[in-house]
């Protein structure tokens, strides 16, 4: 073929045996009303040229036979038509891959771009989809994609990644408070998986990344359930307590179905302050395993708590309404679990522990100083993330104080 005479050889080739493909190849580039000259042997060669062009969009013409006959060879012209006009009906474009170009990521994509790829061209006629969460203000951070590739190279083995043969030499009772803080952080981790992945089929796959970045946070929190999991049962066989407030307050996050209200109560408040939690057991941890588990999982949270940060961040500037919004859930969540015990005594207790570590009087009463630290660095923590979000001080003091006394 040579793209200046614009002249495709089809020998013998019919297009039931891809022939076609050389004309898709000849024609691309040429500009619409352009003419392609073919030139092919196969018997059936006319006939396959008016359905392909016919399907295509493109006009066919067909030389005449030479007068006498003779001729084993048909020339035809294909004059090129508006592109995919025929074959596609119409075809529109969903967006583009890279997020940065502009206009790339939609404002609400159609429920016919269903599962295509951002940027693909999708055909008319393709099937609806219905994705509860279809619009760009609710989902999206731009953010999304740099977390995203973070998350996907921070990724760790927990087979390798932690030395599972460290020495393990506390006292019995010192190993216990480790049990039972590793059972109260499965749970709560467990509901860390459930929730993300909860809003995961509810997300139109227009946005991507948003759907990468809450797959990699369930996978994050599949690691940290097997990770406690395994410290809980290194050294005893059974787990600790899991008391009806722990569960109570974990099912209200469960149950709320707003993705932002969600976002908000799980990864700004919840996760924030397991932040605090982790740190603290990195730093008054008995053995270097569970201050390697501790460590670890607090990489894979931070993550989670800055898309958290950066979905509502947005969110809000986009829909001040929300911020009202958000109030009104930490204060609908206060009142409905204002009759549980918050959080699991022996927890608080295994904390004490820990941080004293030993049974002495005095390492007692600094375990126990350094435990309402951590409970006033958690709310330190979740008012700077409120004021992040536009709340006032005043407003960021007064929900923080609201938030529950499980921590998560």
């Amino acid at each position: 073929m040579s793209r200046t005479t614009w002249r495709v050889e089809l020998g013998n080739l019919g297009l039931e045996r891809g022939a076609h493909l050389l004309l898709k190849r000849g024609l691309c580039g040429m500009p619409v009303g352009a003419r392609l000259e073919v030139a092919g042997r196969h018997p059936e060669l006319a006939v396959h040229l008016r359905g392909w062009c016919r399907t295509q969009g493109h006009t066919l013409t067909l030389n005449p036979p030479p007068a006498g006959g003779g001729a084993d060879e048909l020339v035809a012209f294909i004059t090129r038509g508006a592109a995919e006009v025929g074959r596609w009906g119409g075809a529109e474009t969903a967006g583009a891959p890279d997020p940065a170009a502009p206009g790339a990521v939609v404002e609400r994509p159609s429920s016919r771009w269903g599962l295509a790829a951002r940027g693909a061209r999708v055909e008319q006629g393709s099937p609806a989809f219905e994705f509860a969460l279809d619009r760009k203000d609710a989902v999206w951070a731009d953010e999304a994609a740099t977390l995203y590739a973070q998350a996907a190279a921070a990724q760790w083995d927990p087979a390798t990644a932690i030395d599972w043969n460290a020495p393990v030499t506390h006292p019995t009772e010192i190993e216990g408070a480790v049990v039972q803080v590793m059972t109260y952080l499965i749970e709560n981790e467990m509901a860390a998986l459930i929730i993300p992945a909860s809003f995961l089929a509810r997300i139109h796959p227009h946005f991507r990344e948003v759907l990468q970045l809450l797959a990699i946070q369930a996978a994050d929190e599949a690691r940290h359930v097997e990770v406690f999991t395994r410290r809980a049962l290194l050294v005893h066989k059974e787990l600790g307590l899991s008391t009806a407030g722990g569960q109570a307050s974990l099912k209200s996050l469960l149950d709320e179905p707003d993705f932002a209200l969600a976002s908000f109560l799980l990864s700004v408040l919840g996760e924030g302050s397991f932040l605090s939690l982790l740190r603290f057991l990195d730093v008054n941890a008995p053995d270097p395993v569970t201050r390697q588990v501790a460590r670890l999982a607090a990489q894979d949270e931070a993550r989670h708590v800055a898309f958290g940060l950066a979905h509502l961040q947005r969110h809000v500037g986009l829909d001040p309404g929300l911020r009202s919004r958000l109030a009104a859930a930490v204060e609908r969540r206060h009142d409905a679990l204002r009759h549980t015990a918050g959080l699991n005594e022996e927890v608080f207790d295994a904390l004490v522990l820990l941080a004293a570590g030993s049974w002495e009087p005095a390492d007692i009463g600094a375990g126990f100083d350094r435990v309402i630290e951590l409970q006033n660095d958690m709310d330190a923590g979740r008012r700077r993330r409120l004021e992040r979000l536009g709340f006032a001080p005043k407003e960021a003091e007064a929900l923080s104080a609201l938030h529950t006394r499980n921590f998560m």
